[in-house]
């Protein structure tokens, strides 16, 4: 069996197993169009989720539009809670995320944790689109494991992944990715928090890079807090 079967059972054996309550977060990213791709054209009922933070790159919104003119699936977009938001800026400012990785978390767990939370309410598990060569806060993921943060199970059907698989496949399968792809943007979040990379540079150099090298570049939703 290969990669791409391997990935197909999974999903097929979260939807069976978890069926109407099984939730994929897609953040349009690469991994995650493969994802969509395989969803919709395996035809596997599992509800779809994005985030939209309020501070994505508009490249984001255009592969978001595309997928959504493409594909019959029911894409769920979630937002921040707007009073939420406007206090931390009022008390942090709206850059908050710049001064410290504490405030940068909060920023985080406001735009992102919490609208997550609402989106996975009543889920029993969900899908993401991790691949283990991606972090090394990542290496040791499995394909299907307790996801300690939200409680229920997760599926990380792409964890055996390289990233040549990644691409061949979107090459293969004329998948609509976001173009800040080919800017050097291996990890693409919100906009003032990505940066291109540089030959050589880790896969999530561009994401917080302004923090302390021995920071986990992780925003809460898959890893643990941040130690500095």
């Amino acid at each position: 069996m290969d990669k791409l079967e391997q990935s197909i059972v999974l999903l097929k054996q979260a939807a069976a197993e978890y069926s109407g309550e099984v939730v994929f977060a897609c953040s349009f990213g690469a991994e995650d169009v493969v994802l969509l791709d395989i969803l919709d054209k395996q035809n596997i009922d599992i509800r779809v989720i994005s985030l939209d933070t309020g501070r994505l790159p508009q490249e984001t919104y255009d592969v978001m539009e595309k997928w959504r003119k493409k594909s019959d699936l029911n894409i769920d977009i979630y937002f921040p809670d707007a009073d939420a938001v406007e206090a931390m800026i009022k008390q942090d400012g709206v850059n908050l995320f710049y001064d410290s990785v504490e405030k940068r978390k909060t920023c985080c767990e406001v735009r992102k944790i919490q609208p997550l939370k609402r989106a996975l309410s009543g889920a029993k598990a969900w899908v993401t689109g991790l691949r283990g060569e991606q972090a090394g806060s990542r290496v040791d993921m499995q394909a299907v494991e307790d996801d300690k943060t939200f409680g229920i199970k997760k599926f990380n059907p792409l964890i055996m992944w390289t990233e040549q698989d990644v691409w061949d496949y979107i090459k293969s399968n004329d998948v609509p990715y976001n173009a800040l792809h080919d800017k050097f943007y291996p990890s693409i979040g919100c906009a003032p928090c990505t940066r291109a990379i540089s030959v050589g540079e880790d896969p999530r150099a561009g994401r917080w890079w302004w923090e302390q090298d021995d920071a986990v570049a992780e925003c809460g939703l898959h890893a643990n807090p941040i130690k500095k």
